[in-house]
């Protein structure tokens, strides 16, 4: 079961890397070459709601994206490090609609809002997809079939 771990500063710029990464990693395992792009665009989806994520909540830690193979199949998991409280990441603490919010509050929502919009497209992307949300922070894992050397 090899392993492959970035971790990358919750910039913007960095989610390229991680995609290309992601690209090459998913391609030497086996992932069919033409689900290669499905790959790409969702783990760029994933990373950005993380950074995202990280941005909006003052979160200073690594984006944290795990590429595993294992026998036929491979995954990538994205984790952020935003906690749930009370059932409720701390982002979306946030109500969607007030009347006289701040800027930051503001931003807040609207990641909350892209976040949102960022499952949907991995869920389209993807066929195999789990979004679990901890204490410590959210994973999405996302696995796709391998063909057999």
């Amino acid at each position: 079961m090899p392993t492959v771990e970035l971790l990358f500063s919750a910039l913007p710029e960095h989610v390229r890397t991680a995609r290309l990464v992601a690209a090459a990693v998913a391609r030497r395992a086996g992932v069919d070459e033409a689900v290669l792009d499905e790959v790409r665009l969702a783990v760029g989806e994933a990373c950005s709601r993380a950074v995202g994520l990280h941005r909006s909540s003052g979160v200073d830690t690594p984006v944290r994206v795990l590429l595993t193979e294992d026998e036929k199949k491979f995954s990538i998991s994205v984790g952020d490090e935003i906690p749930v409280v009370d059932g409720t990441a701390a982002q979306a603490a946030v109500p969607s609609a007030r009347p006289e919010s701040s800027p930051d509050e503001a931003e807040s929502t609207e990641a909350e809002d892209e976040g949102q919009m960022g499952l949907a497209v991995i869920s389209g992307l993807v066929d195999d997809v789990e979004v679990i949300d901890g204490e410590n922070g959210g994973l999405i894992r996302m696995t796709w079939p391998t063909t057999a050397p």
